[in-house]
């Protein structure tokens, strides 16, 4: 198991919206991710900023990402989500969500 971490920033204007999108998720969506090995995903609010975190439980993380990025419904519900987000400053080029590296973990 992998555990992952982004952040991106978020429009003040866009945030009750992005909320209210993600209050009612698409299940195709959340199948996708299931499909592509992901759990325990969850994006936290602080600040202007959006910070998610899940759990890659497969074994072929550049073809899973790859496979979602394929998927019709995630890449419509993508040019929804989109317009509400910002790049940070540090992202690296074609990169959204800036990876964020872990520096400590405990179980």
């Amino acid at each position: 198991m992998e555990r992952h971490a982004s952040v991106i920033r978020v429009r003040p204007d866009k945030l009750s919206e992005y909320e209210e999108l993600h209050a009612n998720c698409w299940e195709d969506v959340l199948k996708t991710l299931s499909l592509c090995n992901i759990t325990n995903y969850s994006i936290h609010y602080g600040g202007g900023y959006l910070f998610s975190y899940y759990e890659y439980v497969g074994s072929d993380y550049e073809a899973d990402m790859a496979k979602m990025a394929e998927d019709e419904p995630t890449q419509k519900w993508w040019k929804i989500t989109d317009p509400c987000q910002e790049k940070v400053e540090w992202a690296k080029d074609g990169e959204w969500w800036s990876e964020l590296r872990e520096v400590f973990y405990k179980r």
